[in-house]
Parts: structure tokens; sequence; C-alpha cells
């Protein structure tokens, strides 16, 4: 019986053999807790200042062109900086954005110029932090223990958007937008005296200076592997297709249970931590461009379920299945970067991951926002589910390494893995 739970609970190997890992998941931890609280607090602001769909979407179309740049320039940036500096300098601006939300709300007549303002500065802070995050975790966790960090990771994150958007939910409504900014501004703080503990991630001494050339490398190598690229636009189309948080707080106006708005935010990492939870036996998967797929294909199906019920218990159950699907889509992901990405392109690399991961749900909450404004909130989500399963099948077909992708004959990972383990054996000093 002991062994049997054994394989399901999650694999802590990362979180014992690796300090640096350590700090960050507790570093994560206390930062997606309050960023998920300005997440929350900052479409509802706009949503209380405008009543509009669309303004709500528009964040999205704001967000993306910061995002887009600042995301290649910061994989560029990760190849060439110490990468614990660029997390904790990036940390540090996101709290003083969120100072200004803080700022902002306390106005007698709050603005809502600066909220967009804002939403363009964070996505550009983002941009520029993932990769050196990402591309960071490639160095500290041994190869061999890459999909058991990135389930921890996951779990990690679900863990702050259960939490986060909950709290926040109840706090905007009892205590006003300000005290929501106000946690998100101590969570950060907590976040950089963190950060400043992780040992220095120097690059390499033959480091190219971050430019156009650089990422143009970067960008080619990602073009010549069917198995990225196929990992880059799936979710990319999942995301576009079937994000549908922009609306709803419109969903919650419809479904007459306002006081589910925040439940609505959460139920998707609901069904992520219950994966998270028994992923054990994801350390022995293999063939992780299949969990891309049907993690996928899953989510969209659950969304486009969520857009078709009426009764809001139903609506949050199929939220939660989506969440589910998007956990274990995000694991074969992950892991498919860490194994066969060369350490000299990872920040690069990152850069346009960020952009896959993270483009999609922006421009995602802009089709929400002006579909639901001119179909009705329901149509414009449970359309777009089923536009996400028809466009992963397509792409599915269209590039077939992606589902044969296997972590012990793949070229690329089995390189990666060699490379790892000659630096390991390298004498100390």
């Amino acid at each position: 019986m002991t062994s049997k739970l054994t394989a399901i609970l999650p694999d802590l190997a990362p979180w014992r053999s690796s300090r640096d890992f350590r700090l960050l998941f507790v570093q994560g931890l206390v930062t997606y807790f309050g960023s998920f609280m300005a997440m929350i607090a900052l479409p509802l602001q706009i949503k209380h200042l405008t009543d509009s769909p669309l303004a709500v979407g528009a964040m999205g179309a704001v967000e993306l062109v910061p995002l887009v740049v600042f995301g290649l320039y910061g994989g560029a940036l990760a190849d060439s900086a110490d990468r614990r500096k660029v997390i904790a300098l990036t940390e540090a601006g996101l709290g003083v954005l969120a100072g200004l939300l803080l700022v902002n709300a306390l106005l007698p007549e709050p603005l809502l110029w600066p909220l967009y303002v804002v939403a363009a500065g964070v996505s550009a802070l983002a941009g520029l932090q993932r990769p050196a995050l990402d591309s960071l975790m490639a160095r500290i966790v041994p190869h061999d223990q890459l999909t058991a960090a990135a389930a921890l990771n996951s779990l990690r994150w679900q863990t702050g958007a259960i939490a986060g958007p909950a709290v926040a939910g109840v706090v905007v409504a009892y205590a006003g937008h300000a005290t929501a900014y106000g946690v998100t501004v101590v969570g950060f703080a907590v976040s950089v005296a963190l950060c400043t503990r992780l040992k220095a991630a120097p690059a390499s001494e033959n480091a190219p200076k971050p430019s156009l050339r650089g990422i143009a490398e970067g960008a080619r190598y990602a073009w010549s592997r069917p198995v990225l690229l196929g990992t880059y636009a799936v979710d990319l189309a999942a995301m576009f297709f079937a994000f549908p948080n922009a609306v709803f707080p419109f969903l919650a106006d419809d479904l007459d249970a306002e006081w589910a708005l925040g439940l609505m935010y959460a139920a998707g990492s609901v069904g992520s931590v219950i994966v998270g939870l028994t992923s054990g036996w994801a350390s022995r998967v293999r063939r992780h461009g299949q969990l891309v797929v049907y993690g996928a294909a899953g989510w969209g199906l659950a969304i486009a379920a969520a857009g078709w019920f009426s009764s809001v218990w139903a609506v949050l159950v199929c939220l939660a299945f989506a969440g589910a699907g998007d956990m274990l889509s995000g694991l074969g992901r992950s892991t498919i970067w860490n194994q066969t990405i060369p350490e000299e392109l990872r920040g690069r690399l990152a850069g346009i991951e960020v952009l896959s991961y993270s483009v999609g749900p922006q421009l995602g909450q802009v089709r929400a926002g002006a579909l639901a404004g001119w179909s009705g909130t329901r149509p414009a989500i449970w359309s777009g589910g089923l536009a996400c399963v028809v466009s992963v099948g397509l792409l599915s077909a269209a590039l077939p390494k992606l589902m044969t992708y296997d972590a012990d004959t793949d070229e690329d990972a089995q390189r990666r893995r060699a490379r790892q383990g000659a630096a390991a054996a390298e004498p100390v000093g």
C-alpha cells in the first residue's frame, strides 16, 4: 500500500537535491499569491470603472507588444547576464508597479489609464524575467529530475492560483482594491529578499551580448526542431481559442452568481493541483509530446463544456477539468524544453517559450472580450473551446514528431543529458 501511494505522490527529489530549487519554490509561492491578488483585482477594477467586456479584454492587447519585445530580449539577456540578478531586479520592478496600483486605488476617484499603463509595464518586466527564471531550472536540477521539478513548480503555481483568486475576490468585495494591491506589494518585497539568497548564475565567458543576431540564432534553432515547434504551436492555439478569463466577471453575471467569480478563477487551478498531487507517475513518462497534445485537447473540451452549461456548479467542475488538462500539457512542454535545448541557447529559447505560453492568453483575452460583446459571453466561451480542439488535432497531424517524441531515444535529449553529465563530472576549482 505504501509503495503504491509513493508511486503517485509528487516526486520530491528536486527539493531534496537543490538548495536553489527550494529557494525558488518558496519565492515563487509568495510571488504567485500576491500576483494573483492583483491579477483578479485589476480586471475587476476595470469592470467597475467601465462595465465593458471589451475594456477588460483590451488588457490583452495592451500587454501583447511589451511581452513580445521584452520576452525576446529577456531571452537573449538570460544567456549573457547573471540570471539571479535579472530575476531579483525584475521582481523589485514588479513591486514598484504594484505600488503604483495601490496609490491609484487610494485616490478619491481612481483613474482608468494608469491600469493599462501598469498592465503594460508588468508585461514588459515579466517578459524580461521569465526566460532567466525558466532557463535557470535546467542548471540547478539534475537532468533525470526535470519532470519532477516541472510538476512541483506547476503545483506551486497552481497553489497560488487557487489561494490568490479565492482570497482576492473576498478582499476586493469587503476591503477594496487597495488592500489587494497592498498584499501584492508585500509579496514582492519578500520575494526580492529570497532572490538575493540564490547562488550567482553568471553566463559563460564567451556568451554573446544581447542582440538581434543572437535572438535570430535562437529562432532558427527552434524552427529547425519540429518537436519544439509543436509545443509552441499547440500551446499558442489552445490559449488563443480557449482562454476565457477576461469574461469571467460577465459569466458570473449571466449565471446570477457574482459570489462565484473568485471560484471561477480558482477552479482551473484546483484541477491542476489534483494532477500535481498525484504526479509521481509523470517521472516515468517518456512520450512527453503526447502529454502536450492530449492535455491541450482536454483543456479545449472542458472549456467548451463550461460555456455550454447554465449551472454554476457544472461550470466550476468543467473549469477544474480544464485545469487538469492544462497541467498535463504543461508538464509535457516543460520537460521537452529542459531535456532538449542546449545550455548556450537556453535563455533565448526560454524567451520564445514565454511568447508561446503568454501571447496566447493575451490574444485570447482580446478574442474572448470582443466575441462576448458581439455574440454573448457563453457562446464566446464554448465556440473557443471547440476551436481549440480542432486546431490541436490539426497541429498534431501536421507535426507528427511531437506525438512520437521519446525522451530515451530523441537525439537532442540524449545530447543534453550527456552534456549535463559531463559538466557534473568536472572537478570543482
